[in-house]
């Protein structure tokens, strides 16, 4: 995975990016081969000698992925990164390639599908780049390799050597405004390698497996939703629990369950501005309606996430359907009562700042519980069928209880304590 802090991209170890929704994680895909086949969208980048051997790694410290390729002829390394967009109407995905040693023959073919592998765009050649548009969407393709369209595609074979560099940038934009100038693919790389390594060293964890720790850190960043501090559980749909099976759900959304071990994993970790943007998005996205509480919600805390299926998509490994949306949205979950409380403790505990303002809404919350903590639900499991009583649920909500009277106790907060304590 590649991202943005907006959107994120999902690269195949053979250099082919089979997955990618721009302007944001939940958008509609411009890339869905990895729920299909090439002709629903990818961009692949290769060596043309199937000789070639390929070893992968994340420059340290960055989500910049760094793909080294060895042939009989030389060695070649491909860098793949998404600049942080510098507003909301540009979003871009660098590929640069760099020759180290000999020469290395490779093969690129871009197949732009918009609308998660529907729609195939009117395309263009002008101002120096291809131009693609289908609806609300539009994509500017810059390159220093010459470029050819033919079969809905665009291709190049170009050879790379030692000392050499090509740099290809996609960039979206709305199609009913005008681009700004594309910006240098060079200077997004030194800037956004500079930008992780100076996030990296904020961590404040020194313990065994550091390395593993901050790795797992830039990964909760990288899927965070810059414009409001969300975190999705997943930058993508329709992955399935078993090869084959129905169960392919869309996890491009925030889950309240995960927010108790986000947020401690990240104030533990000196990421206090990250763990205040998450700790304020949960209170948005809840506030209003505590006794609606929902599993999930969407990236700027939208509550409505109707649910479709795209029946033009075969599926991961032929897993169907593939799924829009996510209808668990209206399931009750009694288990997020206890996560989300349980955050906000945990982020009181932390020392993050102003807990003092969450408090009503954590009263409101443990209110609404009391009424509903003996009701069967469907947990976090999120069975489609009839609600049952679950062991994991009424942990839950007994860890609600207990961290809203432990709240109340250790920082002086008011609270019906005894009510609580009579629920435990």
């Amino acid at each position: 995975m590649i991202g943005s802090t907006h959107s994120a991209a999902l690269i195949h170890r053979d250099g082919t990016i089979q997955w990618l929704c721009m302007p944001r994680f939940d958008s509609e895909a411009i890339f869905a081969s990895l729920l299909g086949t090439p002709d629903n969208g990818e961009w692949a980048v290769r060596a043309t000698d199937p000789a070639a051997r390929i070893a992968r790694r994340y420059v340290p410290d960055t989500m910049v992925l760094e793909t080294t390729i060895d042939t009989p002829t030389g060695r070649a390394v491909v860098l793949d990164f998404m600049p942080t967009p510098v507003d909301g109407d540009l979003h871009e995905l660098v590929r640069i390639i760099r020759g180290v040693e000999g020469h290395v023959d490779f093969a690129a073919e871009l197949r732009l599908r918009f609308n998660y592998g529907e729609w195939i765009p009117w395309v263009e050649r002008r101002e120096g780049a291809i131009f693609a548009f289908a609806g609300p969407d539009a994509i500017r393709l810059s390159s220093s390799v010459d470029l050819s369209n033919a079969n809905f595609s665009t291709t190049s074979d170009f050879t790379i050597v030692a000392g050499q560099s090509v740099a290809t940038t996609l960039e979206w934009f709305p199609s009913h405004k005008i681009p700004p100038l594309p910006r240098d693919p060079y200077a997004l790389l030194r800037h956004t390698e500079a930008q992780g390594r100076l996030w990296a060293a904020q961590c404040t964890y020194d313990g065994p497996y550091a390395a593993v720790v901050r790795r797992s850190l830039m990964t909760l960043k990288a899927l965070t939703y810059h414009p409001t501090g969300g975190i999705v559980a997943a930058p993508t749909t329709s992955l399935p629990e078993d090869p084959g099976g129905s169960r392919n759900w869309d996890y491009r959304y925030c889950w309240l369950r995960d927010a108790v071990w986000t947020l401690h994993a990240l104030t533990v970790s000196g990421y206090m501005e990250e763990a205040s943007a998450w700790r304020w998005w949960l209170m948005r996205a809840t506030a209003g309606a505590p006794d609606g509480l929902q599993v999930m919600y969407g990236l700027h805390g939208e509550r409505r996430l109707t649910e479709t299926t795209l029946d033009h998509l075969a599926g991961y490994e032929n897993s169907r359907p593939v799924r829009i949306g996510n209808a668990a949205h209206e399931q009750l979950q009694l288990d997020v009562y206890g996560s989300l409380l349980g955050a906000f403790d945990a982020a009181r505990r932390d020392g993050l700042a102003d807990m003092d303002a969450v408090w009503p809404l954590q009263c409101a919350i443990a209110e609404r519980l009391l009424v509903l903590w003996r009701q069967p639900d469907c947990s976090l499991w999120e069975v489609r069928g009839p609600k049952q009583h679950f062991v994991y649920s009424k942990m839950m909500c007994w860890f609600a209880f207990d961290r809203m009277i432990a709240s109340a106790v250790d920082f002086g907060l008011d609270g019906p304590v005894e009510t609580w304590l009579w629920a435990l």
